[in-house]
């Protein structure tokens, strides 16, 4: 019989745990908050995060290994639980739920409605009391502009607040209205009530009531130009030009009576991109952008989920819209509509663009996306100033000579102990070296330190053996250089690459991958290339034979090369890996006869790999739904062959 799977000690009692909806925390043993969920059956959720270690994702386990408890609280329905688990979030910011990084850059139009006299303004002040607020646009320009032309149409108050009471204690008009470019009573042209009126109409227009203003306007053109008015007509004309300026600013993207918010997301591995369209009168009224960390694996819909809470926790009331447009529905959608119907007052959709229009503009939204995540993973590293200063900073942190042009990474990958790969990616002067990255299988190991001594003796070992081979391989090392590397660097593969001499390697992990990677250095007698390790949990940097760890600042950017470094080699033992096991399990159970594609990812998600499937007994493999004793006897048979290959 097969050992029973290791899981945490925490682990709550079989029946502790109640069926009623509710919300979780996961603390460490300092009683800090990790990571704060909801579930309608809290037995039902918390099992998956109990179950085998090894089917768990890495950064779940991660999580689930470094909490000491877990927590309920039971709530009577599923949407006190969505509000619960808002509220709890905001407060503990828990390190393992998502974090978000929201555009600050991106200005607003306001009208501050809670002065006597309403003013408009540039800001990037989200939380002036009373203001009602437009946006947000991509640049300052845009917003002066669209003011600009707006208050030819409604001349409401532009000028200071010093201004407006200087201009109303002396009875003289403010400067801006002595050139035309404040329209409120400080000019001495309208009361306080008929400008509180004009404002009004300011709002409604911007709200999307174009339609209404340019059918009056056009029909009071019409009735001066028939009463021979031409001066009046021409006023009339000129503010119905400034109509059309503004509206060609914001295209009709759908039906003009739709008020709705469009959500495109681009994510991978590590972090997730945000567009926020604000449709109001069917025309896109401002962009927001978010950019959203991940710690755990989660669903489009579970993104979606959060997006959603994130968007609306704090809204009021008017800024929640008919309509809410996103790429995937979240599983608790119809809770979310009735959160949010209850924050606005009025019903609310929530729905994915599937076809037409809307789908045209999801698409445009997401392409942005895409573009964003892209430009947040390349911005900082494209910057030639900051790669320089973070070779810079990290040769004084590390106290080496010179700065590490030349930089290489490993991580160390598995799936339960089995299904061992390495992988190890080049950086050169701050940028990635794909072409030169390179992956390995480990046969028989012990644990992570002992992959990482083999692995790295056998790259050291080319060091001393400059005439690597054509194919760019050696002993060990699979032929996989990343697959996103474009044609013409995977000609270069042709080339020696494993002889060029790295200043630094950074090993994925803390003091004891360090040390076992410095014994590698030793053991091969590569003394002079330097060594450091980034463990992921506090972000520290470990050097061998250092009793504690190096601590670099959180926005240097030593740390932050440091953390690309480790995120891409995780990302890229984590592709190989997937590849392997998805070409294993394909090649070796497809043959079965019976034996689907449903039920070949059930046995990979249970064993975890076709090694630990090959050692399991008949009558284990016919526990799992689905398959009964004639099944698993064929797939015990079948990979009982010699002929039929393994995981490695």
């Amino acid at each position: 019989m097969a050992r029973p799977a290791p899981t945490v000690p925490y682990k709550p009692r079989p029946g502790e745990i109640p069926t009623n909806p509710g919300v979780y925390r996961f603390r460490d043993a300092n009683g800090r908050v990790l990571y704060v969920g909801k579930a309608k059956n809290l037995r039902a959720r918390l099992s998956n995060y109990f179950a085998p270690l090894h089917t768990l994702h890495e950064r779940t386990r991660r999580m689930v290994t470094t909490a000491a408890s877990v927590e309920w609280t039971v709530v009577a329905t599923d949407v006190d639980s969505l509000q619960l688990e808002y509220q709890w979030i905001k407060e503990f910011d828990p390190p393992f739920n998502v974090r978000y990084k929201d555009d600050k850059s991106y200005p607003f139009m306001a009208i501050t409605l809670a002065d006597e006299a309403p003013r408009v303004i540039v800001t990037r002040n989200r939380r002036i009391s009373g203001a009602k607020y437009f946006g947000p646009y991509p640049k300052v320009w845009a917003v002066h502009d669209t003011i600009d032309l707006m208050i030819r149409v409604f001349p409401i108050r532009t000028c200071s607040d010093a201004s407006y009471k200087k201009a109303m204690a002396t009875g003289r008009p403010c400067f801006p209205g002595q050139i035309g470019r404040c329209g409120g009573p400080c000019s001495m042209k309208v009361t306080i009530e008929e400008h509180r009126a004009i404002v009004d109409d300011f709002i409604a227009f911007m709200a999307g009531g174009d339609q209404r203003f340019t059918r009056e306007l056009t029909a009071r053109m019409r009735e001066a130009s028939a009463a021979m008015d031409y001066e009046a007509a021409a006023v009339y004309r000129d503010k119905l030009q400034a109509i059309d300026a503004v509206l060609n600013k914001s295209a009709l993207v759908l039906a003009a009576d739709t008020d709705a918010d469009l959500f495109g997301i681009a994510e991978d591995e590590l972090a997730a991109t945000v567009q926020h369209f604000v449709i109001r009168g069917g025309r896109v009224r401002g962009v927001r952008a978010t950019t959203i960390e991940k710690e755990l694996d989660i669903t489009g819909g579970e993104l979606v989920d959060q997006v959603i809470q994130r968007t609306y926790g704090n809204a009021a009331g008017a800024d929640i819209p008919r309509q809410v447009l996103v790429p995937a529905m979240p599983e608790d959608a119809a809770d979310l509509e009735e959160w949010l119907r209850a924050r606005r007052g009025k019903a609310v959709s929530i729905q994915v663009a599937q076809r037409g229009r809307k789908a045209e503009l999801m698409k445009t939204a997401s392409l942005n996306a895409q573009q964003a995540l892209m430009l947040h993973k390349t911005r900082r590293t494209s910057d030639y100033v900051a790669r320089s200063q973070a070779l810079t900073d990290l040769q004084e942190a590390l106290g080496l000579a010179e700065a590490p042009l030349r930089i290489e990474c490993f991580d160390v990958s598995h799936l339960g102990g089995t299904n061992v790969v390495a992988s190890m990616v080049v950086f050169e002067d701050g940028l990635p070296r794909k072409d030169q990255y390179r992956s390995f299988g480990v046969a028989e190991t012990t644990d992570d330190t002992d992959s990482l001594h083999q692995v790295l003796m056998r790259r050291l070992a080319y060091l001393d053996r400059p005439e690597e081979p054509s194919s760019g391989a050696g002993p060990g090392i699979d032929v996989a250089p990343d697959p996103t590397a474009d044609e013409e660097v995977v000609t270069a593969r042709r080339r020696p690459r494993f002889a060029y001499r790295p200043q630094l390697l950074v090993v994925d992990g803390g003091k004891p991958q360090v040390e076992a990677a410095a014994r590698a250095l030793r053991d091969s007698g590569h003394d002079e290339i330097a060594l450091c390790g980034i463990a992921k949990r506090l972000e520290e940097v470990w050097l061998p034979g250092e009793e504690y760890p190096v601590i670099l600042p959180r926005t240097s950017e030593a740390l932050y090369l440091l953390q690309r470094l480790r995120d891409e080699a995780h990302r890229f033992a984590i592709s190989h890996q997937r590849r392997r096991r998805r070409r294993d399990i394909q090649s070796v159970l497809a043959e079965v006869p019976g034996l689907g594609a449903a039920r070949i990812k059930a046995l990979l998600r249970h064993f975890g790999s076709v090694s630990a499937l090959r050692k399991a007994t008949p009558d284990e493999i016919a526990e799992l739904p689905g398959v009964g004793p004639k099944l698993a006897a064929a797939i015990h048979a079948h990979l009982a062959q010699p002929s039929a290959p393994s995981d490695e």
